[in-house]
């Protein structure tokens, strides 16, 4: 054994998710430098009958990455490679968080067209789950791709781009890892930008009235719904070039907003409401009347993305825009005629449509909703109830949150699920990539089923 392996197999310690809902514990870890390294890694796993699975930073709140052999880690891989201001083009290791990519972004007066209301993510993690922002004008971040860097499973290192590889293109910019472990990736980025952000409080009624109209005439519209209450916490961004004169919020507004209300504050009660449920209710209402109305300009990537501290559970379907208002409206009065405490909010957000095989957006505008639950408290019955009102319509859930489907009903919803299944048997026939997860969603690949740790 070589002083590699034995050092890689020191490492090789239980793993878990940021959410806590998935965790294994490897038989071997390792951190490749290279493209190069990635394909050895690979080669020796096939050798040894193991699956191989790269993990990102651990926020899918499913087990898209988890690892029960080969785990490869991303650190290694998070090198800029190149970043042209003129073209914004920008090549990067899949493995950079993206909270480390946009201030290299920013030096080069860059930014990503669109970010989620999260940044710790790997750009492999981002784009491989589906990662979104809102805004009715924007994809997810997997539509900036422009080119990919993938080892395939007989250890090849391939890219692929709309003209080379097309179909490995379409299908790998959001491919669960199942297709192969990404490298680097190609983004088209645009000019650095600021957002105007104003975050206000609006009756729920009012907001569902009017929400298309919102999130049509603003750049990004958002808003969060608590149950329990009948009020919506709004966000409206409006792109601004970044010379504009910044309004940042200032540094004990953040931290009173952020950590205390939102984080620490939050943690409290929620910890109180699970010993007693009761109060869950009230908390909820305290909570929404406790968030402050805010009016701030700042740098884009200061404002997409937040903190979240509290750990919870999350699931989140995409459904067709038109189908929004009912579905909201059904779950509310599912929560007005039963007794179910739920302590988080629905997040609801707009993607534009795209021609990614698997992407919930594909070929349709949709709304995403987000279900949640603080993780101390039951969650199965009120995500039940949510991916029932949620898949009536045809919702299509999102790859990294929490869902029941599996291949079946999957395949139903997805006009190219066959095709992608059918690429994924071409370059991965021993179903090297796969692993319970996948198992479940996608359905097993060739000898996959003698593989160990798959």
């Amino acid at each position: 054994m070589t002083r590699q392996r034995r050092e890689n197999d020191r490492r090789a310690k239980p793993w878990r998710n940021w959410a806590g809902t998935e965790q294994v514990t490897p038989v071997r870890a390792v951190a490749p430098g290279s493209p190069e390294e990635v394909a050895a890694a690979v080669r020796a796993a096939a050798a040894e009958g193991l699956a191989v699975k790269a993990i990102g930073s651990g926020h899918s709140f499913t087990g898209a990455a988890l690892a029960p052999g080969v785990q490869l880690r991303p650190e290694g891989l998070a090198a800029l490679h190149a970043a042209d201001p003129e073209t914004g083009l920008v090549t990067v290791g899949a493995g950079m968080p993206l909270h480390r990519l946009n201030p290299l972004l920013a030096e080069r007066g860059l930014a990503l067209e669109i970010l989620g209301d999260i940044d710790r993510q790997t750009v492999a993690g981002a784009v491989s789950t589906g990662t979104h922002g809102s805004g009715t004008g924007f994809g997810s971040i997997s539509t900036q791709i422009r080119a990919l860097e993938l080892v395939l499973a007989d250890g090849s290192v391939v890219t692929c781009s709309a003209k080379e590889r097309p179909e490995l293109f379409a299908a790998a910019r959001l491919g669960l890892g199942a297709l192969g472990v990404l490298t680097k990736v190609t983004l088209q980025c645009v000019p650095l930008y600021a957002l105007r952000a104003v975050d206000s409080k609006q009756p729920l009624d009012r907001v569902l009235d009017e929400v298309h109209r919102l999130a049509e005439e603003n750049d990004h519209f958002e808003f969060f719904w608590f149950p329990h209450t009948e009020t919506a916490l709004t966000r409206r961004f409006t792109r601004l070039p970044a010379t504009t004169a910044l309004r940042p919020m200032s540094a004990l507004t953040r931290a009173v907003d952020e950590k205390i209300v939102t984080n620490i504050g939050f943690e409290a009660l929620l910890r109180l409401g699970t010993r007693l449920p009761a109060l869950v209710p009230g908390i909820t209402r305290l909570v929404s009347r406790s968030i402050g109305d805010r009016d701030f300009t700042d740098l884009a990537p200061r404002v997409f993305a937040s903190d979240r501290d509290v750990r919870f559970r999350e699931g989140e379907y995409a459904v067709p825009r038109a189908e929004l208002v009912p579905v909201l409206r059904e779950l509310q009065r599912w929560l007005r005629t039963h007794d179910e405490k739920v302590s988080f909010p629905f997040e609801v957000r707009f993607v534009r449509a795209d021609d990614i095989w698997l992407s919930p957006a594909h070929e349709r505008d949709v709304a995403y909703v987000a279900f949640h639950q603080y993780h101390r408290m039951p969650h199965q019955r009120w995500f039940g109830i949510c991916e029932d009102v949620l898949g009536a319509v045809g919702g299509r859930p999102h790859w990294g949150k929490m869902h029941r489907l599996a291949a079946p009903e999957l395949a139903a919803r997805y006009p190219r699920f066959t095709d992608f299944l059918a690429l994924r048997q071409e370059v991965d026939p021993g179903g090297l990539f796969a692993n319970p997860y996948l198992d479940r969603v996608l359905g097993r690949v060739g000898a996959e089923a003698g593989r160990t740790g798959g």
